[in-house]
């Protein structure tokens, strides 16, 4: 038996060109850098374009100058969407994954007293705009060969109680999203999975727990690798399935 992050293989991403959305995130960078090393080819989409910038920077001293994308995925519209798709299809010839890592959340409220405007934002980032890029995306990715989508997923055991609101009625949308699509795709050559990483300490995660209390969250360098993983060759095991790094993959 072994996991599938100690399966993952030096360079398993060369040659893949693949859209990292919501890059300048926590999880984002970690995973980022962790795909650049893989040999992947990056599209790096978020909405900060200073934190881009440095990423950028700090990718292309490491020789791995990804493209970036600054697009807010709050007010993008499905043709935004489908300028993205077309527009890595002009400049890179193909997508061969997308790591769907971007997340908003404004912190614990109760459904009663949320604000309609944050909850509607909520289901939209989280759920709605991911979708939308997906589906733009889907025919670079059946062109492939073996295209992979992943959604970075928090736990709905974790988010679906009380006050997670919006946010957390997004993320068990999203895992009923990763059975649904994959029952539709059957046995196209893209593969769909669903990541469930650990509490880990991010900027978001510090909007609903307090920091200097927070033992048992871990760095997203840590979890990074298992990104790299799922949009692997090693992560074919796990097509229409969501994942906890803590379980295993066939030997």
């Amino acid at each position: 038996m072994k996991t599938a992050a100690s399966a993952v293989a030096p360079g398993c991403l060369g040659g893949r060109v693949v859209l990292v959305v919501g890059a300048a995130g926590g999880l984002g960078e970690a995973a980022s850098l962790a795909c650049a090393a893989a040999g992947a080819s990056l599209v790096l989409l978020g909405r900060r374009v200073p934190k881009l910038n440095r990423l950028h920077d700090r990718l292309q001293k490491a020789g791995a100058a990804p493209a970036l994308y600054p697009l807010d995925l709050e007010g993008a519209t499905p043709d935004d969407h489908a300028e993205l798709a077309a527009r890595i299809e002009a400049e890179l010839g193909r997508l061969d994954g997308i790591l769907h890592v971007a997340a908003a959340f404004e912190g614990l409220t109760p459904l009663e007293l949320t604000d309609p405007a944050t909850f509607a934002r909520a289901l939209h980032v989280n759920l709605t705009a991911r979708w939308w890029l997906t589906q733009a995306c889907l025919p670079l990715l059946r062109r492939s060969g073996d295209g992979s989508v992943v959604f970075a997923i928090d736990d709905p055991a974790r988010t679906t109680g009380a006050y997670w609101g919006g946010y957390g009625l997004a993320q068990a949308g999203l895992s009923a999203l990763v059975g649904m699509l994959q029952a539709e795709l059957g046995d196209a050559p893209v593969r769909v999975s669903g990541l469930l990483p650990p509490p880990m300490r991010t900027p978001l995660r510090a909007k609903a727990h307090v920091e200097a209390e927070d033992h048992v969250a871990r760095s997203p360098l840590e979890v990074a690798a298992h990104c790299v993983a799922l949009l692997s060759p090693a992560g074919a095991p796990h097509r229409g399935q969501l994942w906890s790094p803590g379980e295993v993959l066939p030997a």
